[in-house]
């Protein structure tokens, strides 16, 4: 009977427009999906055609199928159940597309711990990603640090910077990323009220306006990880001024390689630790709705498009 399973798959055929079609069932043990996670920043950008020609190879997810710009399977946030071999009955999460049934390796599977359910396990990748980003920025207890834009991977790090011991703000043009800071006991700012200078500052948000007050909020010496990624846009940077005076330093941060100050840690212990990290039931705060898996191709473009979307549930029957 699972050999007769012809699986289905959100493509995203052109730009701003997705829909279900027939997928590759794929090799290796047999996967039901439980949940998948949209992940807005990134989706966005395939979504817009945005992901630049060079970046092609490097931008692969596990699983897709298709080609950049259109049409593609793409994706990396699921939650399954295991129907076959050692692991059979077991909930999982992988990196793979929106998808209802797959087969995967093995090794490219990894349980969730007792205590984190299915419903919030679709964060590991951001979870992971906010990992390495603080790993990058070598966060300290009482450093003052600033992450700027309140997305998923923001407030994650923010989440992440807090638990280390530093003094953190989240910032945010959007007011009402107040109430996913206060959920997560953390400080928040408008972008156009923070105050203060800060040792390290975290950028996610993806725009200049967000880097440029990066820029004017770093102390003397200051960090800033940009951690957003802009696709095929162009960024204008004012590093004129009291840039070079005050040694500012600006570091990429990106969750393809482990930092080389973490040469300890694999690919697979990394996740494993973050899926560890999701165990606070505060975070479900970063799960602003969710749509079954028959109806997400209608309201998919919508959902990427919508400034209040953090982390957008599928789910799946």
């Amino acid at each position: 009977m699972q050999e007769s399973i012809k699986p289905k798959a959100l493509w995203i055929i052109e730009k701003q427009a997705a829909n279900l079609q027939p997928a590759s069932l794929g090799s290796g043990v047999l996967v039901r999906s439980i949940y998948s996670g949209i992940s807005r920043g990134t989706e966005r950008v395939v979504l817009n055609g945005e992901v630049p020609e060079s970046e092609f190879e490097r931008m692969r997810c596990y699983g897709q199928e298709g080609e950049f710009s259109f049409p593609v399977k793409y994706g990396y946030c699921m939650v399954g159940e295991v129907l076959e071999g050692d692991l059979r009955g077991k909930q999982v999460f992988t990196l793979y597309p929106h998808q209802d049934y797959f087969r995967i390796s093995e090794d490219r599977l990894h349980l969730l711990p007792e205590d984190v359910p299915a419903s919030r396990a679709i964060l590991a990748a951001n979870m992971e990603t906010a990992l390495n980003i603080s790993w990058d920025a070598e966060l300290k207890k009482g450093q003052k640090v600033a992450v700027i834009g309140a997305g998923v991977v923001g407030a994650l790090c923010a989440y992440l910077a807090k638990d280390q011991g530093a003094e953190v703000v989240l910032v945010d043009k959007n007011p009402n990323r107040a109430s996913v800071a206060a959920e997560l006991g953390i400080e928040f700012s408008d972008s156009e009220a923070v105050a203060g200078e800060f040792e390290k500052i975290i950028h996610t948000s993806a725009s200049e306006e967000g880097l440029g007050l990066a820029l004017n909020i770093a102390k003397e010496e200051g960090w800033i990880i940009e951690a957003s990624w802009y696709g095929n846009k162009t960024v204008n940077l004012p590093l004129g001024a009291a840039f070079h005076s005050r040694r500012l330093r600006i570091i990429s941060s990106q969750v393809g390689k482990i930092p080389a100050s973490r040469a300890n840690w694999s690919i697979s212990s990394r996740m494993q630790r973050a899926l560890e990290l999701l165990k606070d039931s505060s975070l479900d705060c970063l799960v602003s709705g969710e749509t079954g898996f028959e109806e997400v191709a209608d309201s998919y473009s919508e959902i990427i498009g919508n400034s209040e979307t953090l982390c957008h549930r599928i789910r799946y029957q």
